[in-house]
C-alpha cells in the first residue's frame, strides 16, 4: 500500500527564508499516516479511541534533502515499511511535483497504547496487527 496525496505549499508553511519551516512537514507526515490508516486500511482511530487504543508516535526521524518553497505542489508518498506485534513503521518521501526532485525523507514510528493507562500493549490486538501486515510495501 502506497498513500499519495498532494500539497500546495501555503505561506504559513514557510520560514523568514521563503522555504518550507522544518516543522511543517511532521503535519504533513501525520496527515498522510492517518489517511493511510483510516482510509486505505479502514481502520476508524475514533472508534480505536473510544475502546481505549491509542498509536502515539515513538519515534521520528527527517531527513531534509532540498528546499521546497512557497506555492510549490509537493507530492507525499507514504507507505508502511515494518510492521511487529509492537509497532508499525511509516516512511514518507516528499517530491516536487513538476521536476520529480526529492525533497525530504521522513520515517515514523508508532505503538499501541492502552488509553487508560498509558502503557503500551504487550501485543497489537491481532485483526489490527493484520491489516497493518497486509498493507506493509517491502522497498
Amino acid at each position: 500500500m502506497e498513500q499519495v496525496q498532494e500539497i500546495r505549499v501555503l505561506y504559513g508553511d514557510t520560514d523568514a527564508y521563503g522555504v518550507v519551516w522544518h516543522g511543517a512537514y511532521t503535519k504533513w507526515f501525520e496527515a498522510a499516516r492517518v489517511d493511510a490508516v483510516e482510509n486505505s486500511l479502514g481502520i476508524n482511530l475514533g472508534e480505536l479511541e473510544a475502546n481505549g487504543i491509542l498509536f502515539p508516535v515513538v519515534e521520528m526521524n527527517i531527513r531534509y534533502k532540498s528546499s521546497a518553497k512557497i506555492n510549490e505542489r509537493i507530492i507525499i508518498k507514504t507507505r508502511i515499511s515494518e510492521v511487529t506485534p509492537l509497532s508499525i513503521k511509516f516512511e514518507s518521501k516528499v517530491y516536487d511535483k513538476i521536476t520529480g526532485a526529492l525533497r525530504v525523507i521522513g520515517a515514523v514510528t508508532i505503538v499501541v497504547t492502552d488509553a487508560k493507562t498509558g502503557k503500551m500493549y504487550r501485543k497489537m490486538p491481532e485483526d489490527i496487527y493484520n491489516k497493518f501486515l497486509g498493507a506493509k510495501t517491502d522497498i
